[in-house]
């Protein structure tokens, strides 16, 4: 007869731990994302210099980039190719990642920028503003779940997630790059 350790935890009680862990993280990185953009693009800043930086290239790119991973990720997962599509989608997080890094380090720099294109492509910008930003908010705990719900093998819960999170991160990056071409290129 084996004897069990009434003090030691169940498996289901170490994964419901290992569940509120997760959770905890993701929401603290959320914060300190959404805080970090907030207090670049808001705090006050010695002075404008949008035209003297290639950091806004640099991001459009790597929004550009991420987007066509992600659909590269999900037409290999549609053809059954998982280990090709795990790639795609690590280095889809990473290129969102770096986009993250380089927007905060060039709107530390220079706060935020104002539209100067044309008057009546203001409502445009504005329009695919909002809900860039809105939804950029969104993705980062929606991807930070499907990716550790991945990680842990709860694909089933992947999946379910996944098919929210795809066409919000997919938003997010193409949006990034029409901003861009909108903020630096409209009417210049």
């Amino acid at each position: 007869m084996t004897e069990t350790n009434p003090l030691a935890p169940s498996a289901s009680e170490a994964t419901a731990a290992t569940e509120r862990l997760a959770a905890w993280v993701i929401g603290a990185l959320t914060a300190i994302v959404i805080g970090g953009v907030a207090i670049v693009i808001y705090a006050p800043h010695g002075g404008h210099a949008a035209g003297s930086s290639w950091l806004p290239e640099i991001n459009a790119s790597l929004n550009a980039t991420a987007a066509i991973l992600l659909a590269t990720g999900y037409v290999l997962v549609r053809r059954r190719r998982i280990a090709a599509h795990r790639a795609c989608m690590i280095a889809a997080f990473a290129a969102s990642s770096l986009f993250l890094i380089t927007y905060l380090i060039h709107h530390a720099r220079v706060g935020s920028v104002p539209f100067h294109g044309p008057a009546w492509l203001r409502p445009v910008y504005v329009g695919l503003l909002v809900p860039h930003i809105v939804l950029a908010a969104l993705v980062v705990p929606l991807a930070l779940t499907t990716i550790h719900r991945a990680w842990r093998g709860r694909f089933d819960r992947h999946r379910r997630l996944a098919r929210v999170t795809l066409p919000i991160w997919l938003y997010v990056s193409v949006s990034g790059v029409l901003v861009y071409v909108l903020l630096y290129h409209a009417g210049r």
